[in-house]
């Protein structure tokens, strides 16, 4: 499923026109991402928690050409499932 199978998902259940169903989508989405910007943590029941991890500055060498390189230190996001999701996969 893709960003667009989520807002057919949304129209079918809110109705309305899928141009408002995908302005929910949309706003739901940079919602998360704000919140991780700001390096809240975003937790959906059922789903998981969004998180920011701080990754430490690195030396990692480049596969073409085997030379070391410095790779900086960097936020990345990080998500955790929850008991709910893991349950429903397996």
């Amino acid at each position: 499923m893709n960003k667009q199978g989520i807002v057919e998902a949304v129209h079918s259940v809110l109705g309305g026109t899928k141009v408002q169903a995908e302005q929910t989508v949309d706003k739901v989405l940079d919602s998360i991402i704000g919140s991780l910007k700001n390096g809240e943590e975003v937790s959906i029941a059922g789903l998981g928690i969004f998180s920011v991890k701080q990754r430490a500055a690195r030396q990692a060498r480049n596969p073409r050409t085997g030379e070391m390189v410095n790779v900086p230190a960097m936020k990345v996001p990080k998500f955790r499932a929850a008991k709910g999701l893991k349950d429903a996969v397996k």
